[in-house]
């Protein structure tokens, strides 16, 4: 039945068209041909086949009728038969008859009254002559004029909706359109001028020539007098900036031109625009109201929002519908639309709907270069703006990385991650300068964030003794983090000075010049640490990683100092609570089971995404989905290329050393150890292998005593720090250099 309604709506929606073109075609005749057709038609109806008119006799009666009633006007009306076919046919959303109707019949009242002051009576019709009998005798010729022309502005203005605004810009314009063609015209005039004067001095440059022989003997003698003179201003420079130390170093750090980079960077993809399948979603509607009609649930469709990569479908229930029924409903829904990962949000916040995401047949790259480009990102006086893609709605997505304040990244392999980790990257790099934000680049994998390796001497934070710029070694790591925690602490111990409560009100003041580098004051960037594999490092280093983390992510935000931590395994053990707590921000990709969907986001859901950088952020208050930035290998290649060759800074930026044991002094004397610390030294030199439970069997102790002996172990340089799962070190061979330590 269904293929019948359709069909039958075609060759409706052809008849009337075909009418339409009659119509017309009728109505040109009519202005040629009549009055001589009118005889025919009036005074002798049979003679029909005599009328002149290019749609024969009936397109001269229907022209005349319709040209006798509203003249030229009666154009409006196929024009409006017009819109009622394509909204009948194509079923567009964007033609909304009501308002179109008003229109033309302002247009059609308005035309009728208009031509019937100015033109042939023919052309406005009964109508336009029966409005202008009715209005003139009240409000005279020139009344009717003036309440036509109120009524066209009045029009124009509801119509395009034009505000106060709009004229502003217009005058603006106007303004701007004058003063470059009056600038125009003094340059055409300043040019007039130099030829004039150019003519002018070559006629004099012969005369000049004995003038200018003399005057450069005056000026050899000159410059013998004036060289003492010069060297002693030069002296005078050298005990001025001495004195003004602080002005003289802002300076040049102002002074150092650095040229941010630019969109033609990035790829401009072909498929970056949403094409909106109508009939895809017609029959999706349909589908979802015909699922939920089998399992007795009447729903009505609202409204289906188009993104990039997924559709929105709104629906209102019945009164008395559960939610939780349609909400069970999801494998029944994608198995009779065929889809994968659809996903109900019951309800909708902040709407009194149930929303479904259906994935698209065709989705559609968001570039990095249409996010960039967005007014949003541009426009945006966020410290540290990220740009993360699109909505579902087609909105460019931002965030500001000082309000997360740090950011926990988590999904399966292949998901999207490190592309993530690579537009939040890019997208700092392309609003900030590089005295501003510093990154530390943590890879375990040796492979992710190598390409960075040219922006070391502009945007990367290192250790003062390190060759490698991006670390991937976890002793490296691990004295990356102790080292941030003691700038942490030397950061706060500068903001105590200044009297300031965070890193912005820091560096104004500093700008301001209200401190002096003589007290250890300093321009404080931003410091952001991403680590793209943070599971590898808590199976390798476990607590020594945890612990500096954590501490980092509670005190650190008012400090500038944020962490970006992406992870492939959202388990409990890798994700601790601890972590958790001080990580409110979160970005899940598609995850397998919905185990790990809660680990990350304490909510199911990102085990339904499908993939390709289709992910899910949680802020603490509110869940988004949103269709990850596309930036490849070649765009970031290309943008750390063009920073890293341009010569503005000589070095890295470098991170203090780190509080070691060895620069503590050792309190401890031999007369504190153990009774049994030799016996135990001999017993693990002697095994080459140091650990508790070892001296515990051996030596018959307790877990408590054999832990002391450890540590006291550890102390005198026996045996190494504890790695993670791994057994300590022994750092002594033999008995002898044992004897020569203890």
């Amino acid at each position: 039945m269904t293929k019948y309604k359709n069909s039958f709506k075609l060759i409706v929606s052809l008849t009337l068209f075909s009418i339409t073109i009659a119509l017309i075609i009728a109505f040109n005749s009519y202005w040629t041909h009549g009055l001589a057709d009118q005889s025919e038609i009036i005074l002798d109806n049979k003679n029909l086949e005599n009328t002149k008119n290019a749609v024969g006799g009936i397109g001269a009666m229907t022209s005349e009728f319709f040209i006798r009633i509203f003249g030229l006007s009666a154009y409006f009306l196929t024009l409006l038969i017009c819109f009622f076919l394509i909204k009948f046919t194509f079923r567009v959303g964007k033609i909304k008859l009501l308002q179109i109707t008003a229109i033309h019949i302002f247009l059609i009242l308005w035309t009728c009254l208009t031509c019937s002051l100015f033109t042939n009576k023919i052309f406005a019709g009964k109508l336009g002559i029966i409005m202008s009998n009715s209005t003139i005798p009240f409000i005279g010729q020139a009344g009717t004029i003036i309440i036509l022309i109120l009524t066209f502005l009045l029009a124009i203005i509801l119509i395009f909706n034009i505000q106060i605004e709009h004229l502003d810009k217009i005058k603006k314009l106007a303004h701007s359109l004058n003063t470059s063609i009056f600038k125009k015209n003094i340059a055409i005039k300043k040019v007039r001028a130099e030829k004039k004067r150019d003519l002018e001095s070559i006629k004099d440059i012969k005369n000049t020539e004995n003038i200018i022989v003399e005057e450069i003997k005056e000026e050899d003698t000159l410059n013998q007098s004036t060289e003492n003179i010069i060297i002693e201003e030069i002296k005078e420079e050298d005990t001025l900036s001495q004195n003004t130390g602080d002005i003289t170093v802002n300076q040049k750090e102002n002074n150092i031109q650095y040229e941010f980079p630019h969109l033609e960077i990035l790829t401009e993809y072909s498929e970056n625009k949403i094409s909106i399948n109508e009939t895809e979603v017609e029959t999706n509607k349909k589908l979802i109201e015909d699922t939920l009609k089998d399992f007795k649930i009447d729903v009505i469709v609202k409204r289906a929002t188009v993104g990039p990569t997924i559709t929105l479908y709104e629906l209102i229930p019945d009164q008395g519908v559960k939610i939780s029924k349609i909400k069970n409903l999801e494998n029944d829904i994608a198995l009779r639309i065929k889809a994968i990962g659809v996903r109900i949000i019951a309800p909708l916040p902040g709407k009194g709907t149930v929303g479904i995401e259906v994935p698209n047949q065709n989705p559609t790259i968001v570039a990095m270069k249409d996010v960039i480009a967005s007014e949003k990102f541009q426009t945006s006086n966020f410290e540290l703006p990220i740009a993360l893609g699109k909505t579902i709605s087609n909105e460019t997505f931002v965030m500001d990385l000082t309000k997360m304040p740090h950011l926990l990244i988590a999904g399966a392999t292949g998901q999207g991650k490190s592309v993530g980790l690579n537009a939040i990257l890019c997208s700092i790099l392309f609003k900030k300068h590089p005295d501003d934000v510093k990154f530390i680049l943590v890879d375990p994998k040796k492979v992710e964030l190598t390409l960075y390796n040219k922006i070391e001497k502009h945007f990367l934070a290192k250790l003062a003794n390190s060759q490698e710029s991006i670390i991937t070694d976890t002793k490296s790591v691990v004295k990356t983090l102790k080292s941030l925690c003691v700038e942490m602490d030397n950061r706060y111990e500068l903001l105590k000075k200044a009297e300031v409560r965070n890193i912005q009100e820091y560096n104004l003041k500093y700008k301001d010049q209200k401190l002096s580098q003589n007290e250890g004051h300093q321009f404080l960037p931003y410091l952001i640490l991403v680590i793209d594999e943070f599971a590898d490092l808590i199976m390798t280093a476990g607590k020594e990683i945890e612990i500096p983390i954590a501490r980092l992510a509670q005190l650190s935000r008012a400090i500038g100092i944020h962490l970006i931590i992406a992870t492939q395994r959202p388990t409990t053990n890798i994700i601790t609570g601890t972590i958790k707590a001080n990580f409110p921000t979160r970005i899940a990709f598609r995850v397998i089971q919905g185990i790990d969907s809660k680990t990350i986001l304490d909510t199911v859901g990102a085990n339904q995404l499908i993939g390709r950088g289709d992910m899910l952020i949680s802020t603490g208050s509110s869940l988004s989905r949103i269709q990850c930035a596309f930036i490849d290998t070649p765009e970031v290649e290309k943008l750390t290329s063009f920073i890293g060759t341009q010569n503005t800074h000589i070095n890295a930026f470098s991170l203090p050393d780190e509080v070691t044991k060895e620069n503590i002094p050792n309190e401890k004397t031999t007369e504190e150890r153990d009774p049994l610390f030799r016996e135990a030294a001999l017993l693990i030199v002697m095994h080459q292998q140091g650990s508790t439970s070892m001296i515990q069997r051996k030596l018959k102790l307790g877990y408590n005593r054999a832990g002391r002996i450890i540590d006291q172990l550890e102390d005198a340089g026996v045996i190494g720090p504890l790695e993670g799962s791994k057994g300590r070190k022994v750092l002594i061979e033999n008995e002898d250099e044992l004897n020569q330590i203890i």
